[in-house]
C-alpha cells in the first residue's frame, strides 16, 4: 500500500476554514490541535531545509511523523474514554460519561493523568479509578502487593450506621464489611475492582490489598512455531468460555486477561489470579 501524501497548503487552509464552521465549544479545542500540527509541520520543514534531502533528515522526518501519528492515536483514545467512561480531567472531581462532546482546554491536556497514562502506552481502565488528593490513583489498583499509609475516616448516618468511607479525600469508597468494630473494615471503590482491608487510626490509617478471591487459567499453545495464549473462563452458571489473548509473552497475556476482566466483569477486576498452563 502506498504511503499517504502529506496535506498541501491549500488543503490545510481548507481545514482551517472548516474549523470555523464548527460549534464554538468544539472549534476551540480542534483549533488548538490544528495549530499544534502546523507548528510541527513548520518545525519539520526547518529540519529538512537545514539538512537537505540527506538520509538523516528523511529518517528524522519519518520519526517525527510516527510520533505525531502516535499522539493523534493517543488523543483519540483519551477522548473516547472521556466520552464513554467519564474520568478525571484537570479538575478535582470525576466526570460522568459524556452526553455532549467535551470542551477540551489546553490545561486539560497538560494536567490530565489519564492522557499521560495513555502516552506511556498503558490502557485506561473502563471505570474511573480512586483518587488521591484529587488525582487518579492508578497505582493502588494495579499494585497487587501494596500497603499504603492513608488519611481515612468512616462515614456514619444519624443512627450510627456505617454508610461509606473517605480515603485520601475520595468519598466514593463502599464499606463491604465491618471486621472489627470502629477499627477494621473491608472496603471497595464504587463496588468495583479489588477489595482492601482498611485499619482506621486517629492519626494515620492503613490500606492493604486483599488476596485474589478467584483463580483462572491462561493456557499457552504452540503450533508451527507460533505461540498463542487463551484465557479459560468459567461463568457462574457453569459455562466455560475461551478468550483469545493478543500476547507474545506470559506478562502481556496476564495484562490482556486483566483488561478483558475489567471490561466484562468489573466487579472481579483485581481479584483474579492466573494459573499458567502449557
Amino acid at each position: 500500500m502506498e504511503a499517504e501524501q502529506a496535506l498541501d497548503a491549500d488543503e490545510l487552509l481548507n481545514l482551517a476554514d472548516r474549523i470555523e464552521q464548527l460549534p464554538p465549544g468544539d472549534a476551540e479545542w480542534v483549533r488548538t490541535l490544528f495549530q499544534e500540527c502546523l507548528r510541527a509541520r513548520m518545525h519539520e520543514a526547518e529540519l529538512l531545509a537545514g539538512t537537505g534531502a540527506s538520509e538523516a533528515a528523511e529518517g528524522h522526518g519519518n520519526e517525527l511523523e510516527a510520533q505525531l501519528a502516535q499522539v493523534a492515536l493517543d488523543a483519540a483514545e483519551w477522548l473516547k474514554t472521556l466520552w464513554t467512561v467519564g474520568y478525571m480531567g484537570a479538575g478535582s472531581f470525576p466526570s460522568q460519561p459524556r452526553s455532549a462532546f467535551p470542551l477540551i482546554e489546553l490545561e486539560d491536556v497538560l494536567k490530565s493523568a489519564l492522557f499521560a497514562r495513555i502516552r506511556e502506552g498503558k490502557r485506561p481502565l473502563p471505570f474511573p479509578p480512586p483518587t488521591r488528593n484529587g488525582s487518579p490513583w492508578h497505582d493502588l489498583i494495579e499494585n497487587r502487593e501494596g500497603t499504603y499509609d492513608v488519611q481515612a475516616e468512616i462515614v456514619r448516618d444519624e443512627n450510627g450506621t456505617v454508610v461509606g468511607a473517605i480515603i485520601e479525600g475520595c468519598p466514593d469508597w463502599h464499606v463491604i464489611e465491618e471486621l472489627a468494630k470502629d477499627r477494621e473494615y473491608m472496603v471497595q471503590h464504587r463496588g468495583q475492582g479489588p477489595r482492601f482491608r482498611l485499619m482506621v487510626d486517629a492519626f494515620l490509617s492503613t490500606l492493604q490489598r486483599e488476596p485474589p478471591r478467584w483463580e483462572r487459567r491462561i493456557r499457552r499453545q504452540e503450533r508451527g512455531g507460533f505461540c498463542s495464549y487463551t484465557l479459560e473462563w468459567q461463568h457462574d452458571d457453569g459455562r466455560h468460555q475461551s478468550i483469545p489473548l493478543r500476547a507474545a509473552t506470559w506478562e502481556r497475556a496476564e495484562s490482556e486477561a486483566n483488561h478483558w476482566i475489567a471490561n466484562s466483569h468489573p466487579k472481579m477486576y483485581g481479584q483474579v489470579s492466573f494459573e499458567r498452563c502449557e
